[in-house]
């Protein structure tokens, strides 16, 4: 996620560097194609430029708006599984009723590291990159246990589910407490299907595919139409419109996924990072990680 509110050119450029490539060889193309041949058979009308741009912006606009709805939902998820979490391990360890206090610690602070376990291995399914980091907060017999299982964040609080019910036919929780327990399991289920449900629903293809297009067959009309009028600075000018519109459109496209490995998607690791931190802080664990530092000079964060 950008946390810059301004970019340099350069920034910039390094995110458009390809379609802007595209663009300067198409409109070279365009424009020697118009003077040496098109020129003499064809005289392009000037309002086919505002009626293509007005048209390309509606469509360049739902696709942003509807872009950036999955994102913003992504990231009100995952700030509810934030609260969630510090949630769940302040109520392991304050209703814990046992009158072991290492017994007490014990359980709550394997529950705790389950639920870290949880989150990392949602994030890493959810980014579809393989990574181990959660099989530390797990035991042998835990790892061995959700290893078996496809969804392995599912099998967790499964397991989470298991000892939560223990915990009420031993007493240790009295039955409000077990509700109010319980009600935050279900809330880290939901939490996750939502995720998931975002995650596995594809953005409808034909609304990306013929933005492309008409953004393309724009940039070739405008170019052809300048032409007849401003000669070889219609390559220039016909890239600029076209840097507009796609450099819109690209933006809206990386928000389209927003679970990805990628600087403009959310910033899991450091969602999950401050997770950790807050849980093993409320457990008194006297080796703290570092929360994630910012990437490329403070300009985002994974």
């Amino acid at each position: 996620m950008l946390i810059r509110s301004r970019l340099s050119l350069m920034q910039v450029f390094s995110f458009t560097w390809k379609v802007d490539l595209l663009l300067l060889v198409c409109c070279t193309i365009v424009y020697y194609l118009d003077i040496t041949w098109l020129k003499s058979h064809i005289a392009i009308p000037v309002s086919i430029s505002a009626v293509l741009g007005t048209a390309i912006a509606f469509f360049v606009g739902f696709n942003n708006n509807q872009a950036y709805d999955r994102w913003w939902e992504a990231r009100i998820i995952w700030g509810g599984l934030v609260n969630d979490s510090r949630s769940w391990a302040r109520s392991l360890l304050q209703y814990y009723a046992s009158d072991n206090p290492e017994q007490r610690q014990t359980t709550a602070r394997n529950m705790v590291y389950r639920h870290l376990a949880f989150l990392y291995a949602l994030k890493s399914a959810l980014r579809n990159r393989p990574d181990n980091y959660y099989h530390q907060y797990l035991s042998p017999e835990d790892l061995a246990q959700v290893q078996q299982e496809t969804n392995i964040p599912n099998a967790i609080l499964s397991l989470q589910a298991r000892d939560l019910q223990k915990l009420k036919q031993t007493g240790t929780v009295d039955g409000f407490q077990f509700l109010e327990i319980n009600d935050l399991l279900v809330k880290h289920t939901d939490s996750m299907g939502k995720s998931e449900r975002i995650k596995s629903t594809v953005f409808p293809p034909n609304y990306v595919f013929f933005t492309k297009m008409f953004i393309w067959f724009y940039v070739i009309m405008n170019t052809m139409m300048m032409a007849e009028t401003i000669g070889a600075w219609s390559i220039l000018f016909g890239w600029a419109f076209g840097f507009v519109f796609h450099s819109t459109h690209l933006n809206g496209i990386a928000l389209m996924n927003p679970f990805e490995y990628s600087p403009l998607a959310m910033p899991l690791d450091s969602i999950t990072r401050n997770i950790e931190i807050n849980l093993l802080q409320a457990l008194g664990e006297p080796e703290i990680p570092a929360p994630v530092e910012a990437r490329a000079n403070g300009l985002y964060i994974m």
